[in-house]
């Protein structure tokens, strides 16, 4: 057996039981196949169904729970009433977290089991993400980051195991393709979602639909800018986002790359 998926196997072992926080993306759906291997039935999923998550995701979630025999609980923490999520400061990432963190302890502890773990890794420590103070005030373990798992070696044992999600794209949460003071509505939500889903059923695999104001600005994988341009693409694409509601339809020549949001904090500070 993989020496790091050893590593992981342990350290589970060591909680006696745990509720893992899921997703469904590639990385929590590591951890809960790690925390059902060690730990069996004394292992739960928790997933919180809120409005800045994709319905496809949460169905996903679900079939791959149904799948493994992991008793799964769904909550559903009400984070569009939260001032420091919908008016979208720096910091919204640390007040959702929060917020959902604490629904899924709660629901962990009703559950029986004595530690709640989530799916961040290595590679998170290098972007700007104020969710990990609230995981931390928490006590919410992360496992992954612990046993030393980059996102690569991440993808690589979900390969080995056999999992699906094993070259699954990102997905992070929907409030994240908005600017920084762009308040978040649950409209708007529904509009970044059915444009990104719109682009996934013409074979984009890894999109990010930003909105600034009225303006979308479309990222793609580099070697996807070239078919996203052609004219009859680009055509489809900013008839279907102009009947969304938005004014404007941009293509980033930069293409694809996880927290381009935070780029103006960077410059900020610099």
């Amino acid at each position: 057996m993989n020496e790091h998926y050893v590593n992981l196997i342990n350290c589970l072992k060591s909680y006696g039981s745990v509720a893992v926080a899921f997703s469904g993306g590639v990385d929590s759906t590591l951890l809960l196949k790690a925390a059902h291997d060690a730990l069996g039935a004394n292992a739960v999923a928790v997933t919180a169904a809120i409005e800045a998550v994709p319905e496809r995701e949460l169905e996903a979630a679900k079939a791959f729970c149904a799948a493994l025999g992991v008793r799964h609980i769904i909550v559903q923490p009400d984070v569009m009433r939260l001032p420091g999520f919908y008016t979208n400061p720096p910091d919204r990432c640390y007040h959702c977290k929060k917020q959902i963190f604490s629904a899924l302890s709660e629901a962990a502890r009703a559950s029986g089991a004595a530690v709640v773990a989530e799916g961040s890794n290595l590679d998170d420590e290098g972007d700007y993400r104020p969710g990990l103070r609230a995981i931390a005030e928490l006590d919410v373990k992360s496992p992954l980051r612990e046993a030393g798992l980059t996102k690569a070696m991440i993808r690589a044992l979900s390969r080995e195991l056999g999992l699906d999600t094993w070259d699954k794209p990102s997905c992070a949460c929907l409030a994240s393709r908005f600017a920084y003071g762009e308040r978040i509505t649950q409209e708007g939500l529904r509009r970044v979602d059915a444009a990104e889903a719109f682009l996934h059923d013409l074979g984009f695999r890894q999109v990010r639909v930003r909105v600034h104001g009225e303006l979308a600005r479309v990222e793609a994988e580099p070697g996807d800018i070239l078919r996203l341009a052609a004219p009859e693409m680009r055509a489809q694409l900013g008839a279907k986002l102009r009947a969304l509601g938005f004014a404007y339809v941009t293509l980033d020549l930069q293409g694809y790359r996880t927290g381009s949001m935070n780029e103006t904090l960077t410059k900020e500070n610099e």
